[in-house]
């Protein structure tokens, strides 16, 4: 990008990178901002939000903005203390992940983009300057859109967002760069190649078990997805019933649902904690899981209406589902030939029926532990607190999260370390033979 004083076609000043980022960052900050404005703004047109004044209307989307990007707000609780003492307030920090995508892929766009007008050695010029811009436009909303009732504090909206902002412009970076050698500048290969030879054939290892880890929880993910998917055709009927029962009108039903879509991620990693068996917390004293379920009074949100109730006998089954991403991973592994700790292992002791059992348990508590690790992190990232009445206890727990999907994935990867070797066996076998067939 260059600033121009005219369009006659003259080469102006080259433009410095950390404006470039800025002006990259703004672009984000406001697309994201309109995109946060418009269905607040819908609503209001159509009476939704009673008699509000327009600068309320603009300051509950500055609020939604900030929210979306991960920025508590501070509810104030009713009056009911004596005259001048502090009002109680309750925590809002339940952040739609859905939506959240929205200014990561903004953000991963201008990542992009500044990777192409950089060199590897300046590019983190570009990259601090939109940080600076996003965190100077957090910090303004967060100024001018904290009232009375809503509390923001500053600081939180200045560094909070920086999260999907900065992995977007790093993504995006790493993306137009093609390696993070470019990126960063620094050669990983012939760092590795410095290195001994037990530390490169250690670090293979665990390379490959953080991939079969990663590899096991996102197969978790994907078929937490596919049994909310059913969940919500099952119950079907009853959460039209519950759309018709709110007589939102159109507007209010299309935000409903933008809203509910928002939380489409969030409601993924709830039912990944419902079928682990480390259960969902739905409001104080309410819980859902596949072994026990005791919710209380709900709100009327529509989805909330696809939660399994009444006899659940078949339940219990959905705890396989870890096992099966575990078996996958441990497969996996297998595959990737990077079993480095069992040839050390075999070296140090000749016995096959103790080695071979040591390395498939190893390998399942390793696996196991990336595995529940990740999921404890998205169980962290999707609850939080809805400000409203009981429901300030929302999400999964993360330590139940590590040790269920954890320990369910090990499984899992014992058995696919133990099938793995079978399982190649007869597709190498296979192979051959469809090879043998073939016309000389």
């Amino acid at each position: 990008m260059k600033l121009r004083a005219d369009q006659s076609g003259l080469r102006g000043l080259p433009m410095p990178l950390w404006l470039q980022g800025g002006v990259e960052a703004a672009q984000a900050v406001l697309i994201s901002a309109v995109l946060a404005l418009v269905p607040v703004v819908a609503v209001w047109a159509t009476g939704g939000l009673g008699d509000a004044a327009p600068d309320a209307v603009a300051r509950l989307g500055g609020q939604a903005w900030l929210l979306v990007h991960g920025v508590p707000l501070q509810l104030a609780a009713a009056a009911g203390g004596e005259a001048g003492a502090p009002v109680p307030s309750v925590p809002l920090s339940f952040v739609p992940l859905g939506l959240t995508l929205i200014p990561l892929l903004l953000a991963w766009r201008a990542g992009r983009r500044l990777a192409r007008a950089s060199y590897a050695d300046n590019l983190w010029q570009a990259l601090l300057g939109a940080a600076a811009a996003y965190a100077v436009a957090g910090f303004a909303t967060a100024f001018v859109c904290r009232t009375p009732e809503v509390g923001i504090g500053v600081a939180a909206a200045s560094f909070i967002p920086l999260a999907p902002a900065g992995l977007g412009l790093v993504i995006g970076a790493r993306r137009e760069a093609g390696a993070w050698t470019r990126l960063i500048g620094v050669d990983a290969v012939d760092w590795i190649s410095r290195t001994g030879q037990y530390s490169r054939w250690a670090g293979s290892y665990l390379w490959a078990v953080a991939r079969a880890g990663f590899l096991a929880a996102l197969t978790t993910l994907a078929l937490a997805a596919v049994l909310l998917a059913v969940s919500l055709a099952a119950h079907w009927a009853q959460i039209v019933t519950v759309y018709e029962r709110l007589e939102a009108g159109a507007v209010g039903g299309a935000a409903l649902t933008v809203a509910q879509l928002g939380y489409v991620p969030n409601l993924v990693v709830w039912t990944l904690g419902w079928a682990s068996g480390a259960g969902v917390t739905l409001g104080a004293g309410s819980t859902a899981g596949a072994l026990v379920t005791a919710v209380g009074p709900i709100p009327p949100i529509p989805v909330l209406a696809a939660i399994p109730s009444g006899e659940m006998l078949v339940a219990p089954a959905a705890l396989v589902l870890p096992v099966v991403a575990g078996t996958l991973g441990g497969w996996w592994f297998v595959r990737e030939g990077e079993d480095h700790f069992d040839e050390w292992l075999s070296i140090k002791v000749r016995a096959r029926w103790f080695t071979a059992p040591v390395s498939a348990l190893f390998l399942g508590a390793l696996v196991g532990a990336v595995a529940g690790a990740f999921a404890a992190g998205l169980a962290w990232v999707t609850g939080g607190s809805a400000g409203i009445g009981r429901f300030t206890e929302l999400g999964v727990d993360p330590f139940w999260m590590f040790a269920w999907v954890g320990g369910e994935a090990a499984v899992g990867a014992c058995i696919g370390y133990a099938l793995g070797p079978w399982l190649e066996h007869r597709r190498a076998a296979r192979a051959a033979d469809e090879e043998s067939r073939l016309p000389a």
